[in-house]
C-alpha cells in the first residue's frame, strides 16, 4: 500500500490522525485545517470583498492575520502540533477560505465532519448552490474541488431525522452530485470496544465506483468506564465539594450527572462542567486522601456507602475517546475537556479504516 495522502477540514485534535499512528499506517498530512472555535468581527462576505484582487497566497495571509490580531489563543492547534508531523504552511484556521484546487488529486483521504447547525437553511433545488451559508457546504465544495479517492465525513445521528428527513435528502444528493459512491451509516463507539454511548453518522464516498466497500462490523464490548480510569489519587481539583456531590447524586439530576455507570453517556464540549457528565464515586475504604483533597473533597453517601466523588479527568476523558497516553495534553482545563467532547472516538475510525483498506483504494496503480 503506498503512503495515504491525508487532508483534514474540523480537524480538532486528530482523531483519524491518532488512528493512523496507532496503527502504523504510512500516511503524510497534506494539510488541516480548525478555526479553535475563534470567530472574526468581519463576515465572510466583508473578507471576501477585501482579498479579491489579491493572488492565492496573498489571500490565505490575510485570512491568518486576521485570526492573530483576535489576540485568541487556537488551543486545539497547540493541540494539534504537539502530536503530529505538520508544519505551519499546511494549516488553515478557516474553511471558507481554503482553495482545494490547489490539492486536486493530491489527496487521497480526505476527513471531516460540520458542525450541525443551520441546515434548516437549505434550499429545495437539492443542489449544492441551496447549501451555500452553510459549513457542510465548504466541506461538499472542497470533495469537488480536491478530488481525494475517499471521503469520510462525520455528524450527529440526528442529522438522518433532521427536518422531517428533508436534510439528509439533500445532503446524501449533494454527496452523490459530486460523483462519489456513497454509504452511509450509524455507528456506536460502545459496539467498537469504548464504554461510550455515541452514536454518530459516517459517510463514506468513493470516486472509483467500482469498489466494494462494507462499515465494519460491531465488534462489541469487553471494557467499562473502570478500565479506563487513573489511579487514585488523581489531581486535587478533580474532587467534587458539597455542592457538588449533593447535585450529581441527586435522582432530579439524572439525565445531566451519573455517577459509576459502567458505560458512559456521550462526551460533550461542556462534560465536567456544572456537574455535567459521568462521574467516579470512590468508597472511603478505597480513598486516598491527601491533605488537600481532605479539604476540598465533600465525603458523603451514596447508595448506602460513604466516599467521595469527583470528576472524570482530561487524560480519562482522552482515553474514553480512544486515544493513546502518548496523545500529549498541552492545553489548559477547560479547552482540555472540550477537545475531548467534540473529537470523533478513534477506536471507530480504527475498524473504519481498516475496511476501507480493505477495498485496494490506496493500493499502487
Amino acid at each position: 500500500m503506498e503512503k495515504i495522502r491525508l487532508g483534514t477540514v474540523f480537524s480538532g485534535i486528530g482523531a483519524i490522525e491518532e488512528s493512523l499512528l496507532k496503527n502504523d499506517i504510512n500516511h503524510e498530512i497534506v494539510f488541516a485545517c480548525d478555526n479553535g472555535e475563534i470567530e472574526l468581527k468581519d463576515s465572510k462576505e466583508m473578507i471576501c470583498k477585501k482579498i479579491k484582487n489579491l493572488n492565492k497566497s496573498e489571500k490565505e495571509k490575510y485570512v491568518k492575520k486576521l485570526y492573530e490580531e483576535t489576540g485568541k489563543r487556537n488551543y486545539i492547534k497547540d493541540a494539534y502540533f504537539a502530536n503530529y508531523k505538520i508544519s505551519e504552511d499546511k494549516w488553515f484556521s478557516d474553511i471558507r477560505f481554503l482553495d482545494g484546487n490547489k490539492y486536486k488529486n493530491k489527496v487521497d483521504l480526505f476527513v471531516g465532519g460540520s458542525p450541525c447547525q443551520s441546515f434548516s437553511i437549505i434550499g429545495k433545488r437539492k443542489g449544492l448552490e441551496d447549501a451555500r451559508g452553510t459549513l457542510f457546504f465548504e466541506y461538499a465544495r472542497l470533495v469537488k474541488e480536491i478530488e481525494p479517492k475517499v471521503f469520510i465525513y462525520e455528524n450527529v445521528s440526528g442529522m438522518l431525522s433532521h427536518d422531517n428527513g428533508n436534510t439528509w435528502s439533500i445532503i446524501e444528493n449533494i454527496f452523490k452530485s459530486l460523483d462519489y459512491e456513497i454509504y452511509f451509516d450509524v455507528l456506536n463507539s460502545v459496539d467498537y470496544g469504548i464504554p461510550q454511548r455515541r452514536k454518530r453518522l459516517f459517510v463514506i464516498g468513493f470516486k472509483n465506483k467500482d469498489i466494494n466497500f462494507r462499515f465494519p462490523i460491531r465488534v462489541g464490548l469487553n471494557k467499562t468506564l473502570f478500565d479506563f480510569l487513573e489511579n487514585e489519587p488523581v489531581a486535587t481539583r478533580h474532587y467534587l465539594g458539597k455542592k457538588g456531590f449533593e447535585f450529581v447524586t441527586n435522582p432530579k439530576y439524572k439525565n445531566r450527572a451519573r455517577v459509576n455507570n459502567d458505560v458512559i453517556q456521550t462526551e460533550k464540549a461542556n462534560q465536567q462542567f456544572n456537574w455535567n457528565g459521568d462521574f467516579v464515586f470512590i468508597p472511603l475504604k478505597k480513598a486516598v486522601l491527601t491533605d488537600e483533597i481532605k479539604k476540598r473533597a465533600y465525603i458523603g453517601e451514596w447508595n448506602n456507602e460513604k466516599g467521595i466523588i469527583r470528576q472524570l479527568t482530561y487524560r480519562e476523558c482522552m482515553r474514553l475517546m480512544g486515544f493513546d497516553d502518548s496523545f500529549k495534553i498541552v492545553v489548559p482545563n477547560v479547552p482540555a475537556y472540550r477537545e475531548a467532547g467534540n473529537s470523533i472516538v478513534v477506536n471507530v475510525f480504527d475498524n473504519i479504516l481498516k475496511s476501507i483498506i480493505e477495498t485496494g483504494v490506496f493500493k499502487d496503480e
